[in-house]
C-alpha cells in the first residue's frame, strides 16, 4: 500500500516547477543508475532498473514524494545486481516490467518494441536495443528529451557483448538506428557508468563516444566488441537467477520484525502516530525535550521517560533494555538524532515517532499536561 505525502508537501515545488519529477539514484556498490519519474499532475510515476539492496531507499522516496508508482521496470536482465522490482510490487502493487524476450517469470508487464508504457498524461515509448542481451530495450520519454538505455550505450562506451545472446553486430544496429536516430539534444541517462559519468547526449555520442561515433564504422566497432577480453561479472551466478525470478527471493519468509518501522529517505527508522497509540505498553517511550519542555504546555506522552538530548550519552544506563524504544520529541528532529545516536551505540530495536508530538496532537491523540484551551 502507498502512502501520501504531507498535506503542506507540493510535487510541482519537488519537481522544479516543471510537470514532470525525475530523480537519479545510484548504487555505489555496483555502479548502477536508478530512475524514477513521476507526471506531477497525477502523481503516477515508474522506476527505472531499481537495485534489490536499495529497495528500503527507493520505496521511501516514493511514499514521502506521495507516487503512485505504475510499474518497476528494467532495461534487461542483469548479470550485475538483482532487480528490485518484485520487492516493489509487494510494496506497492505496481506491474513489473521487463522484456518478453528476456523470458523471465513473475513478469506482469511483458514489453515489446513500440509499447507505449503510461504514468499519468506521459509515457515512454518502448525500443528494442539487443546486442548486450537479446531483452536490452531503451525507454523513451515521450517528448523526446530523455531516453534511458540500460547497457546497449552508456557513457562513452556501450555494454558487452560476450555472454547473455550478446552480438556486436546487433548492439551496433541498435544504437545507430534506435538511440542515434533520436534527436541530437536528447539526453540519455545510462544503467552504469564507475567513474562518475551520469549523464550524456545524443549529440556526445556521436561525436565522442570511441566504440561507434565520429568516423567509426560497423567494422572498427565489432573489431573493438570482439576483442575486449573482460572477465565476467562477479555477482553473475546470483544477479542472473534472481533476474529470470524477477527479484522474488527464493524464501519469502519475512524476518521477523517488532513493529511496522518505515525506513526515511534520509535513512532513519520511523513510526507512525497511530501504531504507537495502539502498541505503547509494548515499547519504552524516550522524550528527549527538556524538562521544562517536559512539564511545559505542549504536553507529553503518558508514560514517557524523560532523559533530555545533551544527556542521553551520559545517562545511557538509565535506558530500559527490555523493550524496544521510541524517541520522542516536539517535532521529530530532535529525537532524529536521538535515534541515531542510540543505533550507532548498539541499540537494535529504535525508532522515531514520525512528526513528534505535533504529528500526535493534530491527530487527537491524548497527552498528559497539556495547557486547557
Amino acid at each position: 500500500m502507498q502512502s501520501a505525502a504531507p498535506s503542506h508537501f507540493c510535487l510541482a515545488a519537488a519537481a522544479g516547477g516543471g510537470p514532470l519529477l525525475f530523480r537519479q539514484l545510484l548504487d555505489g556498490e555496483t555502479g548502477t543508475f536508478t530512475y524514477l519519474l513521476a507526471d506531477v499532475a497525477s502523481r503516477a510515476g515508474v522506476l527505472i532498473d531499481s537495485v534489490f539492496e536499495r529497495h528500503g531507499r527507493d520505496l521511501s522516496l516514493i511514499r514521502e514524494l506521495g507516487i503512485e508508482l505504475v510499474a518497476s521496470i528494467d532495461t534487461h536482465a542483469h548479470a550485475d545486481h538483482v532487480t528490485g522490482s518484485w520487492l516493489m510490487h509487494e510494496a506497492t502493487g505496481c506491474a513489473i516490467a521487463l522484456a518478453a524476450a528476456a523470458g523471465a517469470v513473475n513478469v506482469s508487464l511483458p514489453l515489446h518494441h513500440g509499447d507505449r508504457l503510461n504514468f499519468g498524461s506521459r509515457h515512454l515509448e518502448v525500443r528494442s536495443t539487443p546486442g548486450h542481451t537479446n531483452g536490452c530495450l531503451t525507454f523513451v520519454l515521450d517528448d523526446l528529451s530523455m531516453a534511458f538505455t540500460g547497457d546497449a550505450l552508456l557513457v562513452r562506451g556501450c555494454g558487452r557483448c560476450d555472454f547473455q545472446q550478446g552480438d556486436a553486430h546487433t548492439l551496433w544496429t541498435s544504437i545507430t538506428e534506435q538511440i542515434y536516430s533520436l534527436p541530437g539534444a536528447c539526453l540519455l541517462y545510462p544503467g552504469h557508468d564507475y567513474s562518475g559519468r551520469n549523464i550524456t547526449s545524443v549529440a556526445e555520442e556521436l561525436a565522442f563516444n570511441p566504440r561507434l561515433g565520429a568516423a567509426a564504422t560497423e567494422r572498427d566497432f565489432v573489431g573493438y566488441m570482439q576483442n575486449m577480453k573482460l572477465p565476467h561479472p562477479h555477482r553473475i551466478a546470483e544477479a542472473l537467477p534472481g533476474n529470470m525470478r524477477s527479484g522474488k527471493p527464493r524464501s519469502t519468509q519475512a524476518a521477523a520484525s517488532w513493529a511496522p518501522v518505515e525506513l526515511s529517505y534520509a535513512g532513519l527508522p520511523e513510526l507512525d502516530p497511530a501504531w504507537v497509540v495502539a502498541h505503547g505498553e509494548e515499547v519504552t517511550l524516550l522524550d528527549v525535550r527538556s524538562a521544562e519542555e517536559y512539564q511545559g504546555p505542549d504536553g507529553r506522552l503518558a508514560g514517557s521517560l524523560l532523559i533530555p538530548l545533551p544527556e542521553l550519552e551520559g545517562r545511557s544506563g538509565e535506558i530500559p533494555l527490555d523493550r524496544p524504544l521510541v524517541l520522542v520529541c516536539h517535532s521529530g528532529s530532535r529525537s532524529a538524532l536521538a535515534t541515531q545516536q542510540l543505533l550507532k551505540a548498539g541499540h537494535l530495536r529504535v525508532a522515531n515517532l514520525r512528526g513528534g508530538l505535533s504529528k500526535w496532537a493534530s491527530a487527537g491523540y491524548p497527552l498528559e499536561g497539556v495547557a486547557a484551551a
